[in-house]
């Protein structure tokens, strides 16, 4: 009889076994070693032995019994030192064995982050029975604390089975989300939400910095942010890693795993080897489908039938009771692919699927995954799903069955009037396009491109609807933040606040966003929204804002940047001229230009000179004057009492006093402010933003103003009496907008909506109120008042490439 060497008694070994015996169970006499002190269990099933809902014996899957009866001879707990292939011998710690044919099923080694303090007795890994006794131990503890780094399957299953056990569990991730490989943001989302509601705590994007110990023991896990995580066992759940060190050692064709063929052989072809130890058409495995795959091809191998091994699609389940969760296939974003979505937020269901062509690839679902195997064999075998498509999402069940006339004015128009000042689209064009058939706004959009810029003549355009249809128009409803929903910008906010949503994916589950996490229209506004109303809660995300926010500078024409300085009140010093002047020197700047708003902009600067020149401007002591964003632009200022001998006040000390408090405050669209010294009016505060004038008597602080594509003065606020009164009626006037205006529109026509008397109730006559505002602008000013470019400039410096993304371009 032949003889059998087999290294690793896992689950795929062990399937292989079962077909061997099965097809000829005299083909072979079996030797099988195993480093651990058992046999076959079923590790899928550690989850539950963990949480107390199994004990190990239910999880066995070969008994004593059963090697005896196969007449396996079993050297459990001891390790295999090396191979010999010229003898064709297996050297164990106890001896060597001949063979015939070996299988190396040496499976994966858990990926132990090197850390500080990663080799301090209760760190350990979550691979095997022995770690999973260690964490039930903990459970009898009293007042236990685990850190559990790592959310992915793995990490959960353990964290939640901690928590089943009595314990403290904090789950640490470095990602967005949890389970990133497996979920998309909102599934990512409701996981999270029912985790925590189980009393788990999660914390994503944490680094990890360092494992404190004490007396040679884990004390608490650091973030790179400085917080300081208590435990008595911190459990690293971060990956695994094909074991392959003796098949290298055996001089085997290695490389992320153990080579091997559509039949399951090594290099050698009297070696055969399979499970997460190995390595087929580049691709490496984790999950027990493929593995069971591998066993049966592997087996047919052994006794001369021909199979071949082809790895398929696979699906994945949470063994996490109460979080019913499915994901399959690949359900990543793409331009050829199309979203079908589904949420109940009451029942909190969410489901998924992504489709190419007429085909699903990718599904995920949340809270409802009876129909997973369903949209799983649909997924296998590419089924053509273009007859059910309208109801598919639903599953095999569904399947088959008083003033003045505003329009008198613009009648009143010559046809060649500007209408649309973005695009150089006159009335007779736009009339031309509805009597041709254009009835509504999206195909005026369409035709003309009439309102399809900035937006501000939309009111326009919609009053030259109305007249030229009459009766027959339908003036459109109140128009949805975009089409990934039905919910208007102020119905977003009011959601937000009111059902206090604190990230993205909250926002998608619990409104009911129609994609799968939004798009680079509503992701902007919906961050902003975000940061605005949870200011210590919401982390900001870089990647819902437009490309001149994400490079800290103005995108121009042709792909360079422009660089500008912030100088306070528009007062600069001859050190910080000699800096502006080296860097453009240094970087050779083609344009240097001073702008309308006091400051010196540099322009042509090249992407990859970002993270430098920022460095060189910030040795200098100068920060980023935030030119690019929508936030807190320039305070322009005149000389005031330092010089004028017209100036009633200190214009310029208020300008800079107000900068220096305002800086770094993101708002719906740009702020521009304005601080005159007298009612000459040399800083041009009545078109401003916010514009102070100083008179004898104080500061008349007006607001609402513009001098952009609309020109309006600004409407006066209130009058102060001090320097102070000024500085906290502006501070407060900002909030309000903060706090209340739709994303992209700037003070004068949020104040057009809401109405001057209606922020003056809030902001002058309500003392409380206003003192409320000013506070809570200072919470937010704790974490966004500062230079982004002294931020980014170290992991800036060693990623920054040549821009090749121009999405999102600023609406200015």
């Amino acid at each position: 009889m032949k003889k059998l060497v087999v290294i690793g008694a896992g689950m795929a070994s062990g399937r292989m076994l079962e077909h061997l015996f099965d097809a000829d169970p005299e083909a072979y006499e079996v030797t099988l070693f195993n480093a651990e002190p058992r046999g076959n269990y079923n590790r899928l099933m550690l989850s539950p032995v963990l949480s107390g809902e199994k004990t190990y014996e239910e999880i066995v899957t070969h008994d004593e019994a059963w090697y005896a009866d196969h007449k396996v001879t079993c050297r459990f707990g001891e390790k295999v030192t090396g191979i010999d292939r010229d003898r064709k011998v297996v050297i164990g710690e106890k001896g060597e064995v001949a063979y015939d044919k070996l299988v190396i099923a040496t499976g994966s080694n858990p990926f132990i982050i090197p850390l500080p303090g990663h080799d301090l007795e209760g760190v350990i890994a979550y691979r095997d029975l022995e770690d999973t006794n260690r964490m039930i131990d903990l459970g009898a503890q009293p007042d236990a604390k685990a850190v559990v780094i790592g959310g992915g399957l793995l990490g959960l299953e353990a964290a939640a089975g901690l928590r089943l056990r009595g314990v403290d569990v904090t789950v640490v991730h470095i990602m967005g989300h949890l389970m990133e490989r497996q979920l998309d943001e909102a599934a990512g989302y409701l996981l999270r939400k029912s985790l925590t509601e189980k009393g788990i705590k999660v914390m994503c994007k944490a680094n990890s910095k360092e494992i404190l110990g004490e007396d040679g023991k884990v004390r608490a896990l650091l973030l790179d942010d400085g917080t300081e995580l208590p435990c008595d066992l911190l459990v690293m759940a971060v990956g695994i890693r094909p074991s392959t060190a003796l098949a290298s050692e055996a001089g085997l064709a290695v490389g992320k795993g153990v080579h091997v063929d559509d039949q399951m052989v090594t290099s050698d072809a009297d070696i055969l080897s399979l499970g997460e130890c190995v390595e087929h058409n580049g691709a490496i495995f984790g999950l027990v489908a493929p593995l069971y795959d591998q066993a049966k091809v592997l087996a047919n191998t052994l006794l001369g039938q021909p199979d071949t091994f082809v790895n398929k699609e696979v699906s994945t389940k949470l063994k996490v009771t109460g979080c019913d969760l499915f994901s399959a296939g690949d359900f990543a974003e793409g331009e050829t692919r199309e979203d079908i979505v589904f949420r109940d937020p009451a029942r909190g269901v969410y489901k998924r699927l992504v489709l190419e062509g007429n085909r699903i690839v990718g599904a995920v679902m949340y809270g409802d995954t009876a129909d997973g195997a369903w949209f799983y064999s649909h997924i296998k075998d590419a089924t053509d799903v273009a007859e059910m498509r309208d109801t598919l999402i639903f599953g095999p069940a569904f399947q088959g069955g008083g003033t003045a006339d505003p329009l008198a004015a613009v009648a009143a128009l010559p046809d060649d009037a500007e209408i649309c000042g973005c695009n150089g689209v006159c009335k007779g064009t736009i009339v031309d396009a509805i009597k041709g058939g254009a009835g509504d706004l999206p195909s005026l959009k369409a035709q003309t491109k009439a309102s399809g810029s900035c937006g501000t003549c939309t009111g326009l355009v919609e009053q030259l609807l109305e007249l030229t249809l009459g009766d027959s128009y339908a003036a459109p409803a109140a128009q949805p933040i975009c089409a990934c929903c039905d919910l208007t910008h102020e119905d977003v906010r009011r959601l937000i606040k009111s059902k206090e949503l604190k990230s993205q994916p909250a926002v998608w589950q619990e409104l009911g966003w129609k994609t799968p996490n939004g798009c680079h229209v509503c992701r902007p506004a919906v961050n902003f929204y975000l940061l605005a109303d949870w200011p210590l809660e919401y982390q900001d995300d870089l990647q819902s804002r437009f490309v001149n926010e994400r490079k800290h500078a103005n995108i121009q024409k042709d792909g360079t940047f422009s660089v500008m300085p912030r100088m306070w009140g528009g007062i600069t010093t001859p050190d910080e001229l000699r800096a502006i002047a080296d860097a453009a020197d240094k970087y050779r700047v083609p344009t240097v230009k001073v702008t309308g708003g006091q400051r010196i902009d540099l322009l042509g600067v090249k992407g990859e000179d970002l993270p430098a020149i920022w460095a060189d401007l910030n040795r200098a002591g100068m920060v980023s004057g935030h030119a690019y964003s929508k936030g807190l632009r320039t305070v322009k200022t005149c000389v005031g009492t330092d010089h004028c001998r017209f100036g009633t006040q200190d214009s310029t000390g208020l300008g800079i006093k107000l900068e220096k408090l305002l800086w770094g405050s993101w708002t719906p669209h740009k702020v521009k402010l304005g601080v005159s010294g007298c009612p000459r009016n040399c800083a041009e505060a009545t078109c401003k933003d916010v514009g102070i004038v100083c008179v004898d008597s104080g500061y008349q602080v007006g607001v609402a103003g513009a001098a952009g594509m609309d020109v309006k003065e600004t409407e006066r606020l209130a009058d102060a009496t001090t320097e102070e009164e000024a500085i906290e009626l502006t501070t407060a006037f900002i909030q309000l907008y903060r706090e209340n205006a739709k994303y992209l529109d700037r003070p004068y026509k949020w104040v057009a909506k809401v109405g001057l008397d209606w922020v003056k109730e809030r902001v002058v006559d309500d003392l409380d109120s206003r003192r409320a505002l000013v506070e809570r602008f200072e919470i937010s000013q704790s974490v966004y008042r500062k230079d982004p470019w002294a931020d980014h400039v170290e992991n800036e410096r060693k990623r920054y490439a040549p821009l090749a993304d121009l999405t999102l371009e600023a609406a200015e």
